[in-house]
């Protein structure tokens, strides 16, 4: 797909980052546009910045992990819009930010309902609107810790790389059809997934830099060339590289040494035995 003019743009995660950058790029490019936030302000903001550009908005509030929800956001969009053109599955948060046996299971069914199954049911409501206009595209938004593993992020990384396996599935079972699938790996963005998230504010200074408009736009050129992972944002290149061309045991050592100073010590004690 090359024209976004009038086509029907489903975005969640739209009321902050990228998902805001997304709304006012296809907005810029005559996109009609389907939000979806959990932040009723913010989506409100991302709504007043587009609705003077895109000929038509609609907006919903609530969680991507909500199926029941998300399949009626699917039937509003369709009675108000017309069919789907693209589904960008954008919305995420960052999970417990705690070693595996810190981080609760609460953390870990909380992080996989948003950002795994979030995108599973936004694939699923709107896919069908897809396939009845006989083109579309959907853009799931994995990361690139879902091509590598780090510490502090196990059920972020377990949702992304599922994310990962989820759509790279997908790609393979619309290869015939006239459908794109595209698996975007961010790097260092600047927004606030990290917002709220132990050692937080460290990690968003020392790795977040990317404007995520840089990203947006870089994501678009994938669906108009059909290029099925979009690898980029800040340090992106860098462990993509990593996660394929070291060996798994010198590659741990590496991403070890170099997240060490976000590692908190005291969640580690446990690590040194018993205490005499």
């Amino acid at each position: 797909m090359k024209d976004f003019k009038n086509r029907v743009v489903v975005i969640t995660g739209a009321g902050s980052g990228m998902g805001r950058a997304y709304a006012v790029e296809f907005a810029r490019l005559g996109a009609r546009l389907a939000l979806n936030d959990y932040d009723a302000d913010g989506l409100a903001e991302t709504v007043g910045l587009v609705e003077g550009a895109a000929p038509a908005v609609v907006s919903k509030v609530f969680d991507v992990g909500d199926k029941a929800t998300m399949n009626s956001f699917a039937d509003e969009v369709k009675a108000e819009l017309g069919d789907a053109h693209i589904i960008i599955n954008n919305a995420g948060v960052g999970g417990g930010g705690k070693p595996v046996w810190l981080n609760s299971d609460d953390d870990y069914e909380r992080t996989m309902q948003i950002n795994f199954f979030g995108v599973v049911y936004g694939t699923r409501a709107f896919l069908p609107q897809l396939l009845r206009n006989g083109e579309g595209a959907v853009v799931n938004v994995s990361s690139v810790f879902g091509l590598v593993g780090t510490p502090n992020t196990s059920d972020y990384c377990a949702a992304k790389f599922a994310v990962r396996g989820f759509t790279e599935s997908l790609m393979v079972e619309l290869q015939t059809s006239a459908i794109s699938v595209h698996l975007v790996h961010p790097g260092g963005v600047r927004t606030n997934i990290a917002k709220g998230v132990e050692g937080g504010e460290e990690f968003t200074a020392k790795y977040l830099k990317t404007d995520p408009a840089d990203v947006v736009r870089q994501v678009i050129r994938g669906i108009r060339s059909g290029k099925q992972r979009i690898v980029c944002g800040h340090n992106s290149f860098k462990l993509w590289l990593t996660s394929w061309s070291l060996p798994l045991e010198k590659r741990n050592r590496l991403l070890h040494g170099e997240l060490k100073a976000l590692m908190d010590p005291e969640h580690y004690d446990i690590l040194k035995g018993p205490k005499a």
